[in-house]
């Protein structure tokens, strides 16, 4: 008899604990539900948050209230979640940004009786986001490898501007008496892969799809008596030692563009021509303007923007970084940055920068580590430092650029609809 009392009561806390999670099962349904409506209703007037609150003078009615715009995303989300079952629900923006929060939490918790009489009520949360749309896949290693006409110098392959700056540089090196000799120019991926194959050593020999050679603007130069005067004059002729621990290596730091390691190809130039539409229109100009004054895709600075601050021109770190491009203040007086918080003035020094970068490291991903870590990390491996937010950083925007917006992402204006919790 003890023994049936105990299966019986058995079955009612199994039953019990089972109805329990059936119950949260249905919370957790409510609240990503809830969580992708309040997303929605904030995608739909996303962009009114930066249109200008007043237009000659008068109230601009396409202009929306932070406040405004937060309780629509309640609204939607709290009707969702209710219209599913949910009872007690709480929403709020974490990480909210001081001007466009773009991504909502819904909590649901509702009552669930227990055997025994207690009472709990597991809360079960949920996170939406707005976001430019990612790719499902990284892009690929044939990416970034110089497609177009060569020139010839000492019988080695490089791009015709690489040829024209070598000339200058040879002819400077001539005058102080020092022969240079081009070892390697241009190589290919398939050349560089023989290469790795004999000596498997990536500090000296990158893998295939990684080198710098593959675009193009790389030289190896000897001979080892041409060293020191290549470290003191390159410069001038725009060449730069791209490795500390190889003296022979000098890239032309002109015309990098962004067709580099880890970025690029005739596709992904193609797409990066134009201001992506999920850039608020009153900003497009901007980014149109900086990008054709510093050669700069406007795709890449639009992403990096949305990275750093969602585009609010009034955002400050905890660290002091300032505007939408999020400059400290030592850079931002290093580039003639007199208000950070003035959308144009950022955006024309993030151009700037970025165009300092690409002509430094010849490769967007590294641009965009040395933006976020800094130069001197980068510079020391030529490579993305391992420190989580710059690999996250430098692997969000990618993402942005290579965006392709299928329709499968609930895609409206350019921004996507995520479920991220």
């Amino acid at each position: 008899m003890a023994a049936l009392l105990a299966a019986v009561v058995g079955a009612i806390v199994v039953g019990s604990v089972a109805r329990g999670f059936g119950g949260r099962a249905d919370d957790q349904r409510a609240a990503d539900l809830g969580a992708l409506s309040g997303a929605g209703a904030m995608r739909s007037v996303y962009s009114r948050l930066f249109a200008p609150p007043l237009v000659e003078g008068r109230p601009n009615p396409e202009h929306l209230e932070r406040s405004a715009y937060l309780t629509l995303g309640v609204s939607a989300a709290r009707a969702t979640a209710e219209a599913n079952g949910a009872r007690h629900i709480e929403i709020s923006f974490p990480a909210a940004d001081p001007v466009a929060p773009t991504r909502i939490r819904v909590a649901v918790s509702d009552s669930m009786q227990v055997a025994g009489g207690g009472r709990v009520t597991p809360p079960v949360l949920a996170e939406a986001e707005l976001s430019p749309p990612v790719p499902a896949a990284a892009p690929g290693a044939g990416q970034g490898e110089y497609r177009g006409p060569f020139a010839y110098r000492q019988g080695k392959p490089m791009r015709p501007d690489t040829a024209q700056a070598f000339d200058r540089l040879e002819a400077g090196a001539r005058v102080d008496g020092v022969p240079l000799i081009v070892v390697s120019a241009f190589r290919g991926d398939a050349e560089q892969a023989a290469l790795f194959a004999a000596h498997p050593d990536p500090k000296w020999v990158a893998p295939p799809g990684k080198s710098l050679h593959r675009l193009g603007t790389e030289l190896d130069l000897g001979p080892a008596s041409a060293y020191g005067w290549l470290d003191a004059n390159a410069p001038r002729f725009h060449f730069v030692r791209r490795y500390a621990w190889e003296p022979w290596h000098f890239g032309l730091a002109l015309n990098a563009g962004s067709a580099s390691v880890g970025y690029g190809g005739a596709q992904a130039e193609a797409r990066s021509v134009g201001v992506p539409d999920f850039v608020p229109a009153w900003f497009a100009p901007a980014f149109a303007r900086a990008a054709q004054r510093w050669n700069v895709s406007a795709a890449l600075l639009a992403a990096q923007a949305f990275r750093e601050s969602g585009f609010n021109p009034f955002a400050r770190s905890p660290v002091g970084a300032q505007g939408m491009a999020q400059f400290m203040p030592g850079t931002a007086r290093a580039y003639g940055l007199d208000d950070p918080y003035d959308p144009t003035q950022a955006i024309g020094a993030q151009a700037h920068l970025m165009r300092d970068l690409l002509r430094r490291f010849a490769s967007v991903p590294l641009a965009l580590a040395a933006y976020n870590a800094g130069s001197g990390r980068v510079a020391a491996c030529m490579c993305i430092p391992p420190i989580p937010e710059t690999q996250a950083y430098v692997a969000a925007i990618l993402g942005m650029l290579n965006g392709t917006g299928d329709g499968a992402g609930l895609l409206a204006g350019g921004l996507e609809i995520r479920l991220v919790r």
